[in-house]
C-alpha cells in the first residue's frame, strides 16, 4: 500500500484558510484517488476555537464538512509529520522558519501554486470573500498535488 501523503497547512488563527485547505486537501484525494492525510495550525496559537461559520457554510456548498474543526497551534510534533508544510502568507513562512529551523526545506508558500503570493485572510468580510478565498485554496492545492509525482 502506498504511503500517505501527509500535507501540512498553516494560516494565522487556524479557522478560516487553513481548516478550508485541510478538509478540502483530504477530498481532493479521494477524487485523485490518492491517500492524502492533512492537518492544519495557525501561528497565532489559537487553541480550540472553532471554525469561522462562513468558512463552515462555504465549504458546505461544495458538500465538504469543516463542522468539527477546533483550532490548533503549530507545535514541533507537526512538523515532524508533515512532508510539506503549506503556508498562506509569507509571514507565516517566516515564523515557521523561525521557531523550526530544521524543518525550512518543507515548507512552501501555498499561494505561488495558484498564482498568487499569498491568499489573504476572509475573517471579518462577506460571504464572497470566503468564497474567494475558498477558490484561492481550491486552485493552488490542485495545482499543488499536480506537481507531485504519482
Amino acid at each position: 500500500m502506498t504511503e500517505a501523503l501527509r500535507l501540512l497547512f498553516v494560516c494565522t488563527g487556524n479557522i478560516c484558510r487553513s481548516p478550508m485547505a485541510e478538509v478540502y486537501a483530504q477530498a481532493a484525494g479521494v477524487r485523485r484517488r490518492r491517500l492524502i492525510e492533512a492537518r492544519s495550525g495557525g501561528t497565532l496559537g489559537l487553541i480550540d476555537k472553532p471554525a469561522d461559520p462562513l468558512s463552515v457554510k462555504v465549504m458546505g456548498e461544495m458538500d465538504i464538512d469543516l463542522e468539527g474543526h477546533l483550532s490548533s497551534a503549530v507545535t514541533e510534533e507537526m512538523m515532524n509529520w508533515a512532508a510539506y508544510v503549506l503556508v498562506m502568507e509569507l509571514h507565516h513562512a517566516t515564523k515557521l522558519r523561525e521557531r523550526f529551523p530544521d524543518h525550512e526545506n518543507k515548507i512552501m508558500l501555498l499561494a505561488n501554486f495558484g498564482g498568487l503570493n499569498e491568499i489573504k485572510d476572509p475573517i471579518g468580510g462577506w460571504r464572497w470573500k470566503f468564497r474567494r478565498c475558498r477558490g484561492e485554496i481550491i486552485r493552488c492545492v490542485d495545482n499543488f498535488l499536480d506537481t507531485l509525482p504519482g
